[in-house]
Protein backbone atom coordinates (compact mmCIF):
# COMPACT_ATOMS: atom_id res chain seq x y z
CA UNK A 1 0.00 0.00 0.00
CA UNK A 2 2.91 2.31 0.39
CA UNK A 3 3.03 2.89 -3.38
CA UNK A 4 0.18 5.05 -2.92
CA UNK A 5 1.30 7.07 0.18
CA UNK A 6 1.00 10.91 -0.38
CA UNK A 7 -0.56 10.76 -4.04
CA UNK A 8 -3.52 12.83 -5.73
CA UNK A 9 -6.35 10.77 -6.10
CA UNK A 10 -9.38 11.21 -7.70
CA UNK A 11 -12.37 9.06 -6.71
CA UNK A 12 -15.30 8.63 -9.20
CA UNK A 13 -18.65 8.01 -7.50
CA UNK A 14 -19.87 8.91 -4.06
CA UNK A 15 -21.88 6.57 -2.87
CA UNK A 16 -21.10 4.06 -0.25
CA UNK A 17 -17.50 2.32 -2.07
CA UNK A 18 -16.97 6.06 -2.55
CA UNK A 19 -16.66 7.10 1.04
CA UNK A 20 -14.76 3.51 1.93
CA UNK A 21 -12.21 4.67 -0.96
CA UNK A 22 -12.16 8.25 0.92
CA UNK A 23 -11.13 6.25 4.34
CA UNK A 24 -8.41 4.42 2.85
CA UNK A 25 -6.76 6.93 0.99
CA UNK A 26 -7.11 9.63 4.44
CA UNK A 27 -5.26 6.75 5.97
CA UNK A 28 -2.03 7.35 3.35
CA UNK A 29 -2.10 11.15 3.37
CA UNK A 30 -3.49 11.05 0.04
CA UNK A 31 -4.52 14.67 -1.53
CA UNK A 32 -8.33 13.41 -2.73
CA UNK A 33 -11.02 14.52 -4.82
CA UNK A 34 -14.49 13.69 -5.77
CA UNK A 35 -16.22 14.00 -8.45
CA UNK A 36 -19.56 12.98 -9.37
CA UNK A 37 -21.81 13.19 -12.50
CA UNK A 38 -25.13 14.20 -10.54
CA UNK A 39 -25.62 17.85 -10.02
CA UNK A 40 -24.79 19.08 -6.03
CA UNK A 41 -28.59 19.24 -5.40
CA UNK A 42 -29.48 15.90 -6.07
CA UNK A 43 -26.53 14.98 -3.41
CA UNK A 44 -26.84 16.96 -0.35
CA UNK A 45 -26.24 14.12 2.18
CA UNK A 46 -23.51 13.00 0.85
CA UNK A 47 -21.61 16.78 0.28
CA UNK A 48 -22.70 17.53 3.93
CA UNK A 49 -20.63 13.99 4.85
CA UNK A 50 -18.16 14.57 3.07
CA UNK A 51 -18.00 18.02 4.77
CA UNK A 52 -17.16 16.64 8.23
CA UNK A 53 -14.02 14.79 6.85
CA UNK A 54 -11.37 15.85 7.83
CA UNK A 55 -9.05 16.85 5.77
CA UNK A 56 -12.16 17.72 3.64
CA UNK A 57 -11.76 16.44 0.33
CA UNK A 58 -12.17 18.38 -2.96
CA UNK A 59 -15.29 17.91 -4.87
CA UNK A 60 -16.27 18.45 -8.51
CA UNK A 61 -20.30 17.82 -9.06
CA UNK A 62 -22.52 18.04 -11.99
CA UNK A 63 -19.92 17.05 -14.49
CA UNK A 64 -16.80 15.02 -14.91
CA UNK A 65 -13.96 18.06 -15.78
CA UNK A 66 -11.02 16.08 -17.69
CA UNK A 67 -8.28 18.28 -15.59
CA UNK A 68 -9.78 16.42 -12.60
CA UNK A 69 -8.06 13.11 -14.13
CA UNK A 70 -5.17 14.38 -16.05
CA UNK A 71 -4.14 15.83 -12.46
CA UNK A 72 -4.74 12.78 -10.51
CA UNK A 73 -1.73 10.45 -10.21
CA UNK A 74 -4.57 7.36 -9.21
CA UNK A 75 -8.12 7.36 -10.38
CA UNK A 76 -10.52 4.74 -8.91
CA UNK A 77 -14.17 4.41 -9.37
CA UNK A 78 -16.74 2.56 -7.77
CA UNK A 79 -18.72 -0.54 -10.13
CA UNK A 80 -21.60 1.71 -10.80
CA UNK A 81 -19.31 3.87 -13.01
CA UNK A 82 -19.07 3.04 -16.87
CA UNK A 83 -15.57 1.92 -16.81
CA UNK A 84 -15.08 3.18 -20.44
CA UNK A 85 -16.46 6.38 -19.64
CA UNK A 86 -14.04 9.28 -21.74
CA UNK A 87 -12.88 10.78 -18.66
CA UNK A 88 -11.39 7.69 -17.58
CA UNK A 89 -10.25 6.35 -20.78
CA UNK A 90 -8.12 9.82 -21.20
CA UNK A 91 -6.55 9.30 -18.03
CA UNK A 92 -5.67 5.84 -19.15
CA UNK A 93 -3.82 7.18 -22.32
CA UNK A 94 -2.19 9.58 -20.37
CA UNK A 95 -0.33 7.62 -17.56
CA UNK A 96 -2.34 7.63 -14.78
CA UNK A 97 -3.37 4.57 -12.58
CA UNK A 98 -6.58 3.71 -12.89
CA UNK A 99 -8.79 0.94 -11.39
CA UNK A 100 -12.12 -0.07 -9.93
CA UNK A 101 -12.50 0.12 -6.53
CA UNK A 102 -12.69 -3.90 -6.63
CA UNK A 103 -9.25 -4.55 -8.67
CA UNK A 104 -7.70 -2.12 -6.53
CA UNK A 105 -8.92 -4.34 -3.36
CA UNK A 106 -7.36 -7.32 -5.88
CA UNK A 107 -3.98 -5.84 -6.34
CA UNK A 108 -3.38 -5.52 -2.59
CA UNK A 109 -4.91 -9.04 -1.60
CA UNK A 110 -2.37 -11.88 -1.45
CA UNK A 111 -4.99 -13.80 0.60
CA UNK A 112 -6.35 -17.26 -1.24
CA UNK A 113 -10.05 -15.40 -2.50
CA UNK A 114 -13.19 -17.12 -2.43
CA UNK A 115 -15.58 -16.19 -5.78
CA UNK A 116 -19.33 -16.34 -5.26
CA UNK A 117 -20.94 -15.39 -8.78
CA UNK A 118 -24.47 -15.55 -10.31
CA UNK A 119 -27.52 -13.47 -10.90
CA UNK A 120 -28.66 -13.94 -7.22
CA UNK A 121 -28.17 -15.90 -3.52
CA UNK A 122 -24.72 -14.55 -3.84
CA UNK A 123 -24.59 -12.47 -0.60
CA UNK A 124 -26.38 -15.67 1.27
CA UNK A 125 -23.84 -18.11 -0.19
CA UNK A 126 -20.70 -15.89 0.80
CA UNK A 127 -22.18 -15.56 4.11
CA UNK A 128 -22.17 -19.08 4.67
CA UNK A 129 -19.26 -20.36 3.78
CA UNK A 130 -17.17 -17.07 5.90
CA UNK A 131 -19.70 -18.59 8.89
CA UNK A 132 -18.69 -22.78 8.17
CA UNK A 133 -14.78 -21.30 7.59
CA UNK A 134 -15.30 -19.35 11.16
CA UNK A 135 -16.79 -22.58 12.86
CA UNK A 136 -13.73 -23.94 11.65
CA UNK A 137 -11.45 -21.64 13.42
CA UNK A 138 -10.54 -19.71 9.84
CA UNK A 139 -9.75 -15.74 10.25
CA UNK A 140 -12.15 -14.57 7.08
CA UNK A 141 -12.93 -11.48 5.51
CA UNK A 142 -16.37 -11.45 3.72
CA UNK A 143 -17.40 -8.20 1.35
CA UNK A 144 -17.59 -7.28 -2.29
CA UNK A 145 -20.71 -5.28 -1.73
CA UNK A 146 -21.58 -1.77 -1.69
CA UNK A 147 -22.09 -2.37 2.54
CA UNK A 148 -18.83 -3.97 2.46
CA UNK A 149 -16.68 -3.63 -0.54
CA UNK A 150 -13.60 -5.20 -1.30
CA UNK A 151 -11.79 -2.64 0.02
CA UNK A 152 -12.52 -2.55 3.14
CA UNK A 153 -10.10 -6.00 3.75
CA UNK A 154 -7.30 -3.70 2.43
CA UNK A 155 -7.93 -1.30 6.04
CA UNK A 156 -8.07 -4.51 8.58
CA UNK A 157 -5.89 -4.20 11.53
CA UNK A 158 -5.68 -7.72 11.44
CA UNK A 159 -5.20 -8.88 7.64
CA UNK A 160 -1.92 -10.27 7.19
CA UNK A 161 -3.97 -13.04 9.67
CA UNK A 162 -6.87 -13.26 7.62
CA UNK A 163 -6.92 -17.13 6.04
CA UNK A 164 -9.55 -16.64 3.41
CA UNK A 165 -11.33 -13.61 1.70
CA UNK A 166 -14.67 -14.18 0.39
CA UNK A 167 -15.75 -11.89 -2.09
CA UNK A 168 -19.64 -11.37 -3.98
CA UNK A 169 -18.73 -10.77 -7.53
CA UNK A 170 -21.33 -9.16 -9.44
CA UNK A 171 -20.95 -8.80 -13.27
CA UNK A 172 -20.38 -4.87 -13.35
CA UNK A 173 -17.35 -5.85 -11.20
CA UNK A 174 -15.61 -7.93 -13.62
CA UNK A 175 -15.85 -5.33 -17.07
CA UNK A 176 -12.50 -4.41 -17.30
CA UNK A 177 -11.22 -6.52 -14.26
CA UNK A 178 -7.80 -7.52 -15.07
CA UNK A 179 -5.85 -10.48 -13.23
CA UNK A 180 -8.35 -11.57 -11.04
CA UNK A 181 -7.54 -15.45 -10.01
CA UNK A 182 -9.33 -16.87 -7.41
CA UNK A 183 -8.74 -20.17 -5.51
CA UNK A 184 -12.10 -20.96 -5.63
CA UNK A 185 -15.27 -20.05 -7.73
CA UNK A 186 -19.12 -20.56 -6.68
CA UNK A 187 -21.65 -19.81 -9.83
CA UNK A 188 -25.15 -20.40 -8.55
CA UNK A 189 -26.87 -19.64 -11.88
CA UNK A 190 -27.29 -17.46 -14.65
CA UNK A 191 -30.37 -15.46 -14.97
CA UNK A 192 -31.03 -13.39 -18.72
CA UNK A 193 -32.38 -10.45 -17.42
CA UNK A 194 -29.39 -8.25 -16.99
CA UNK A 195 -28.71 -3.89 -16.20
CA UNK A 196 -28.77 -2.34 -18.99
CA UNK A 197 -27.09 0.15 -17.74
CA UNK A 198 -23.69 -2.08 -17.87
CA UNK A 199 -24.63 -3.83 -20.70
CA UNK A 200 -25.16 -3.58 -24.05
CA UNK A 201 -27.12 -6.77 -24.62
CA UNK A 202 -27.81 -10.21 -22.72
CA UNK A 203 -24.46 -12.21 -24.51
CA UNK A 204 -22.59 -9.44 -23.52
CA UNK A 205 -23.67 -10.03 -19.50
CA UNK A 206 -23.09 -13.62 -19.87
CA UNK A 207 -20.18 -13.24 -21.56
CA UNK A 208 -18.59 -10.95 -18.83
CA UNK A 209 -19.95 -13.02 -15.83
CA UNK A 210 -18.36 -16.52 -17.17
CA UNK A 211 -14.68 -14.67 -18.39
CA UNK A 212 -13.82 -15.58 -14.42
CA UNK A 213 -13.66 -18.96 -15.21
CA UNK A 214 -11.16 -18.71 -17.62
CA UNK A 215 -8.82 -17.65 -15.07
CA UNK A 216 -9.06 -20.54 -13.52
CA UNK A 217 -6.60 -23.34 -14.09
CA UNK A 218 -6.61 -27.20 -12.96
CA UNK A 219 -5.77 -26.33 -8.96
CA UNK A 220 -8.02 -24.13 -8.87
CA UNK A 221 -11.92 -24.87 -7.81
CA UNK A 222 -15.11 -24.13 -9.56
CA UNK A 223 -18.52 -25.16 -7.43
CA UNK A 224 -21.95 -25.02 -9.81
CA UNK A 225 -25.27 -25.45 -9.38
CA UNK A 226 -26.23 -28.76 -11.12
CA UNK A 227 -30.16 -28.07 -11.39
CA UNK A 228 -29.43 -24.90 -13.53
CA UNK A 229 -26.38 -25.21 -15.24
CA UNK A 230 -25.14 -28.42 -15.86
CA UNK A 231 -26.47 -28.07 -19.86
CA UNK A 232 -24.08 -25.42 -20.02
CA UNK A 233 -20.58 -26.76 -21.92
CA UNK A 234 -18.93 -23.64 -20.73
CA UNK A 235 -19.01 -25.32 -17.06
CA UNK A 236 -18.52 -28.76 -18.04
CA UNK A 237 -15.08 -28.02 -19.86
CA UNK A 238 -14.01 -25.74 -17.66
CA UNK A 239 -10.10 -26.14 -17.02
CA UNK A 240 -9.94 -26.98 -13.67
CA UNK A 241 -11.54 -29.43 -10.67
CA UNK A 242 -15.23 -29.15 -10.59
CA UNK A 243 -18.15 -29.71 -7.90
CA UNK A 244 -21.71 -29.73 -8.55
CA UNK A 245 -24.54 -29.53 -5.92
CA UNK A 246 -28.20 -30.36 -6.89
CA UNK A 247 -31.64 -30.01 -4.71
CA UNK A 248 -32.30 -33.49 -5.92
CA UNK A 249 -30.77 -36.85 -5.56
CA UNK A 250 -27.75 -37.76 -7.65
CA UNK A 251 -28.96 -41.28 -6.83
CA UNK A 252 -32.45 -40.66 -8.68
CA UNK A 253 -30.88 -38.97 -11.40
CA UNK A 254 -28.56 -41.59 -11.97
CA UNK A 255 -25.39 -39.57 -12.35
CA UNK A 256 -23.88 -40.59 -8.72
CA UNK A 257 -21.07 -41.99 -10.25
CA UNK A 258 -20.46 -39.49 -12.76
CA UNK A 259 -19.82 -36.26 -10.90
CA UNK A 260 -18.70 -35.00 -7.24
CA UNK A 261 -20.92 -32.65 -5.14
CA UNK A 262 -23.50 -32.33 -2.62
CA UNK A 263 -27.28 -33.14 -3.25
CA UNK A 264 -29.85 -33.66 -1.03
CA UNK A 265 -30.64 -37.53 -0.88
CA UNK A 266 -33.29 -39.66 1.69
CA UNK A 267 -34.07 -36.45 4.21
CA UNK A 268 -30.20 -35.79 4.44
CA UNK A 269 -27.53 -33.61 2.49
CA UNK A 270 -25.18 -36.24 1.08
CA UNK A 271 -21.34 -34.78 -0.32
CA UNK A 272 -18.65 -37.08 -1.96
CA UNK A 273 -16.10 -34.50 -2.24
CA UNK A 274 -12.88 -36.40 -0.82
CA UNK A 275 -14.87 -38.60 1.51
CA UNK A 276 -18.51 -39.42 1.78
CA UNK A 277 -20.22 -37.19 4.47
CA UNK A 278 -23.91 -36.86 5.40
CA UNK A 279 -25.66 -34.07 7.28
CA UNK A 280 -28.53 -34.04 9.26
CA UNK A 281 -31.33 -31.31 7.91
CA UNK A 282 -34.26 -31.57 11.24
CA UNK A 283 -32.68 -28.65 13.48
CA UNK A 284 -31.94 -26.45 10.02
CA UNK A 285 -32.81 -22.76 11.00
CA UNK A 286 -32.50 -21.19 7.64
CA UNK A 287 -36.25 -21.02 5.88
CA UNK A 288 -36.98 -21.19 1.88
CA UNK A 289 -36.16 -22.91 -0.93
CA UNK A 290 -33.86 -20.57 -2.40
CA UNK A 291 -31.91 -20.91 0.72
CA UNK A 292 -31.75 -24.27 1.11
CA UNK A 293 -30.21 -24.07 -2.37
CA UNK A 294 -27.65 -21.48 -1.20
CA UNK A 295 -26.77 -23.49 1.76
CA UNK A 296 -25.97 -26.40 -0.53
CA UNK A 297 -23.59 -24.39 -2.68
CA UNK A 298 -21.91 -23.31 0.41
CA UNK A 299 -21.28 -27.32 1.57
CA UNK A 300 -19.64 -28.10 -1.58
CA UNK A 301 -17.51 -25.38 -1.58
CA UNK A 302 -16.68 -26.09 2.13
CA UNK A 303 -16.10 -29.54 1.34
CA UNK A 304 -14.05 -28.72 -1.39
CA UNK A 305 -11.71 -26.58 0.75
CA UNK A 306 -11.32 -29.94 3.03
CA UNK A 307 -12.96 -28.06 5.96
CA UNK A 308 -14.37 -29.94 8.52
CA UNK A 309 -17.95 -32.21 8.89
CA UNK A 310 -18.37 -30.48 12.18
CA UNK A 311 -18.17 -26.96 11.55
CA UNK A 312 -20.84 -27.90 8.21
CA UNK A 313 -23.44 -29.22 10.27
CA UNK A 314 -22.86 -25.98 12.73
CA UNK A 315 -23.15 -24.03 9.84
CA UNK A 316 -26.69 -25.69 9.30
CA UNK A 317 -28.01 -25.74 12.78
CA UNK A 318 -27.10 -22.07 13.62
CA UNK A 319 -26.79 -19.86 10.04
CA UNK A 320 -29.62 -17.17 10.84
CA UNK A 321 -29.39 -15.70 8.14
CA UNK A 322 -28.75 -12.23 6.15
CA UNK A 323 -29.65 -9.45 8.27
CA UNK A 324 -33.49 -8.44 7.06
CA UNK A 325 -33.44 -11.16 4.42
CA UNK A 326 -35.47 -14.05 6.34
CA UNK A 327 -32.84 -13.47 9.18
CA UNK A 328 -34.07 -16.09 12.09
CA UNK A 329 -33.90 -13.45 15.33
CA UNK A 330 -34.79 -15.77 18.29
CA UNK A 331 -37.13 -18.20 19.56
CA UNK A 332 -39.44 -16.95 23.21
CA UNK A 333 -42.35 -18.95 24.67
CA UNK A 334 -42.17 -21.45 21.58
CA UNK A 335 -42.94 -18.53 18.79
CA UNK A 336 -39.82 -17.58 16.29
CA UNK A 337 -39.46 -14.60 15.46
CA UNK A 338 -38.00 -13.61 11.32
CA UNK A 339 -36.91 -10.45 10.17
CA UNK A 340 -37.82 -10.00 6.20
CA UNK A 341 -37.19 -5.75 6.23
CA UNK A 342 -35.50 -6.09 2.81
CA UNK A 343 -38.94 -7.72 1.33
CA UNK A 344 -40.05 -4.38 -0.09
CA UNK A 345 -42.63 -5.54 -2.72
CA UNK A 346 -45.38 -8.14 -2.75
CA UNK A 347 -43.69 -10.60 -4.64
CA UNK A 348 -41.12 -10.85 -2.15
CA UNK A 349 -43.61 -11.00 0.87
CA UNK A 350 -45.37 -13.99 -1.06
CA UNK A 351 -42.09 -15.23 -1.64
CA UNK A 352 -40.80 -15.79 2.04
CA UNK A 353 -44.34 -16.57 3.49
CA UNK A 354 -44.11 -19.43 1.33
CA UNK A 355 -40.90 -20.48 2.61
CA UNK A 356 -42.80 -21.70 5.86
CA UNK A 357 -44.63 -24.93 6.19
CA UNK A 358 -47.48 -23.70 8.25
CA UNK A 359 -49.44 -19.90 8.60
CA UNK A 360 -47.38 -17.36 9.49
CA UNK A 361 -48.07 -14.00 11.98
CA UNK A 362 -47.65 -11.34 9.32
CA UNK A 363 -46.31 -7.77 10.07
CA UNK A 364 -46.62 -6.10 7.19
CA UNK A 365 -47.19 -2.62 5.74
CA UNK A 366 -44.98 1.13 4.84
CA UNK A 367 -45.16 3.56 3.00
CA UNK A 368 -48.32 4.36 0.40
CA UNK A 369 -47.53 3.71 -3.36
CA UNK A 370 -50.58 4.43 -5.06
CA UNK A 371 -49.23 2.74 -8.20
CA UNK A 372 -48.70 -0.77 -5.90
CA UNK A 373 -51.74 -3.31 -6.29
CA UNK A 374 -52.42 -5.60 -3.22
CA UNK A 375 -55.37 -6.99 -4.38
CA UNK A 376 -53.63 -9.64 -6.98
CA UNK A 377 -52.00 -10.84 -4.09
CA UNK A 378 -54.72 -10.83 -1.36
CA UNK A 379 -55.49 -14.10 -1.82
CA UNK A 380 -51.66 -15.54 -1.53
CA UNK A 381 -51.55 -13.66 1.65
CA UNK A 382 -54.34 -14.49 3.35
CA UNK A 383 -54.04 -18.34 2.78
CA UNK A 384 -50.59 -18.03 4.00
CA UNK A 385 -51.19 -16.02 6.95
CA UNK A 386 -52.94 -17.06 10.46
CA UNK A 387 -52.59 -13.27 11.74
CA UNK A 388 -52.21 -10.10 9.82
CA UNK A 389 -50.91 -6.60 11.70
CA UNK A 390 -50.85 -3.92 9.06
CA UNK A 391 -48.55 -0.55 10.19
CA UNK A 392 -47.50 2.36 7.94
CA UNK A 393 -49.44 4.69 5.64
CA UNK A 394 -50.00 1.79 2.97
CA UNK A 395 -52.13 0.06 6.40
CA UNK A 396 -55.71 0.98 5.26
CA UNK A 397 -55.36 0.07 1.27
CA UNK A 398 -53.99 -3.02 2.54
CA UNK A 399 -56.67 -4.08 4.63
CA UNK A 400 -59.03 -2.94 2.12
CA UNK A 401 -57.46 -5.48 0.06
CA UNK A 402 -57.22 -8.30 2.45
CA UNK A 403 -60.97 -8.08 4.00
CA UNK A 404 -61.57 -11.58 2.77
CA UNK A 405 -58.84 -11.96 5.68
CA UNK A 406 -60.87 -12.16 9.45
CA UNK A 407 -57.70 -12.08 11.14
CA UNK A 408 -56.38 -9.15 9.77
CA UNK A 409 -55.83 -5.82 12.39
CA UNK A 410 -54.22 -2.12 12.15
CA UNK A 411 -52.23 -1.00 14.70
CA UNK A 412 -50.92 3.12 15.11
CA UNK A 413 -47.51 2.54 15.32
CA UNK A 414 -44.81 -0.41 15.08
CA UNK A 415 -44.03 -0.55 18.52
CA UNK A 416 -47.57 -1.63 18.66
CA UNK A 417 -47.01 -4.36 15.64
CA UNK A 418 -44.67 -6.08 17.07
CA UNK A 419 -46.81 -6.45 21.10
CA UNK A 420 -49.57 -7.25 19.43
CA UNK A 421 -48.75 -9.69 16.96
CA UNK A 422 -46.77 -11.39 20.18
CA UNK A 423 -50.24 -10.89 22.00
CA UNK A 424 -51.72 -12.85 19.09
CA UNK A 425 -49.33 -15.73 19.03
CA UNK A 426 -49.51 -19.01 20.61
CA UNK A 427 -46.67 -22.31 20.90
CA UNK A 428 -45.17 -22.74 17.51
CA UNK A 429 -46.29 -19.50 15.70
CA UNK A 430 -43.83 -17.80 13.33
CA UNK A 431 -43.88 -14.06 13.71
CA UNK A 432 -42.54 -12.70 10.44
CA UNK A 433 -42.00 -9.18 9.57
CA UNK A 434 -42.03 -8.85 5.38
CA UNK A 435 -43.57 -5.26 4.89
CA UNK A 436 -43.97 -5.50 1.04
CA UNK A 437 -43.81 -1.93 0.88
CA UNK A 438 -40.82 0.56 1.21
CA UNK A 439 -39.42 1.74 4.75
CA UNK A 440 -39.28 5.53 4.05
CA UNK A 441 -42.91 6.29 6.37
CA UNK A 442 -41.29 5.94 9.89
CA UNK A 443 -37.69 5.03 8.49
CA UNK A 444 -34.87 5.65 6.87
CA UNK A 445 -34.65 2.64 4.91
CA UNK A 446 -35.33 -0.99 5.41
CA UNK A 447 -32.39 -1.70 7.55
CA UNK A 448 -33.13 0.86 9.94
CA UNK A 449 -36.92 -0.99 10.41
CA UNK A 450 -34.83 -4.05 10.37
CA UNK A 451 -32.59 -3.12 13.16
CA UNK A 452 -35.48 -1.20 14.80
CA UNK A 453 -37.65 -4.63 15.00
CA UNK A 454 -34.71 -6.39 16.07
CA UNK A 455 -34.57 -4.64 19.22
CA UNK A 456 -38.36 -4.74 19.58
CA UNK A 457 -38.30 -7.95 19.58
CA UNK A 458 -35.37 -8.67 22.10
CA UNK A 459 -36.98 -6.41 24.32
CA UNK A 460 -40.36 -8.92 24.75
Amino acid sequence: MDRFTGKKVLIVGVGRTGFKLINFFNRLDCEIRVTDIKPIFDLNKAVKKLKKITPNPAMSFGEHKDEDFLEADVVVYSSSVDPELPQLELARQHGKEVYSEFALANLLCKKPVIAVCGSYGRTTVAHMIGFTLKQDGKEVFIGGTSESPFIEYAMLPNRDEVDYVVVEVSAAQMRKLQNFHPKLVVFTNISESYPTKHFKSVGDYIETKLSIIKSLSPDDILVCNFDRLANNAFFKNANCQTYWYSRKSFVQMGVMNEIQGTHFHDRRIHSNIYCHSEFKVKNMRIVGQNNRENLLAAITACKALDISDKAIQACIEKFPGIPHRLEFLMEKNGVSFYNDSKAETMKDMIQSIHSFKTPVILIAGGKDNEELEFEDFAEDVASNSRVIVLVGESKERMNRALAIHNQTFIVGSFEESVLFAYQKSRTGDVILLSPGNEATDFFRDYEERGNYFKKLVYQL
